[in-house]
């Protein structure tokens, strides 16, 4: 007696596990590219026209070029916060919220100028344009942190501090050389600067 053994036919209707995600491997590259782009675009607008614009037009192109770098730099805070760069402890993430509020407060006085609603010769819209020099300066000081910390290596550690030493740069050169040439080192410092930055941040991989 002849046994025969047909092996079962397939199932159609039983499905092969899917693979284990693995996650993104660049969970910040749109932050990264965000920031890259505001960067060049508000570093090229202050080398077209400089750091002091003038006419509605003028403003206006600023405050969205500016505008995009500052979203940027929300995002940059929050991959700082993500990766706890600055450190683990309650003061850290003190210090990136507080941050986060005077970037905010800066967001605000550039869309009151590119609307053409701020009067500086008033005191409530001084004190509102303050904190975009005050937002950058806090800006300086996460990147002293950064480096500090270590918690980021190689260039990552090292790059925000030189990014964000935009404010200590570009600020006095305006003060001693005008706006003509203050947009101009803007222009080096952003696109070398912070340009560089987003593309690293865009390429980290957590």
């Amino acid at each position: 007696m002849t046994l025969e053994q047909t092996p079962a036919p397939a199932r159609s209707d039983v499905r092969r596990p899917a693979a284990a995600s693995t996650g993104p491997t660049r969970p910040f590259f749109k932050r990264g590219i965000l920031l890259s782009i505001g960067a060049v675009a508000w570093g090229t607008d202050s080398l077209i026209f400089g750091t002091d614009p003038s006419g509605s037009f003028e403003e206006a192109l600023s405050s969205i070029t500016s505008g995009t770098f500052q979203l940027g730099l929300l995002g940059l805070l929050s991959v700082l916060y993500a990766t706890r760069a600055l450190g683990a402890g309650r003061l850290a993430r003190f210090f990136l919220r507080f941050e986060v509020a005077l970037l905010l407060l800066a967001i605000g006085s550039t869309i009151a100028d590119g609307i053409g609603v701020s009067d500086l010769d008033q005191a409530g819209w001084a004190m509102l344009d303050a904190f975009w020099p005050l937002s950058m300066l806090g800006m300086f000081f996460i990147g002293i942190r950064v480096a500090v910390a270590g918690r980021w290596h190689g260039k990552e550690r090292f790059w925000p501090l030189i990014a964000e030493s935009w404010g200590p740069i570009v600020v006095p050169t305006f003060g001693i050389f005008g706006s003509t040439v203050a947009g101009v080192v803007s222009f080096v410092h952003l696109c070398l600067g912070y340009g560089v930055l987003g593309q690293i941040v865009a390429r980290k991989e957590g």
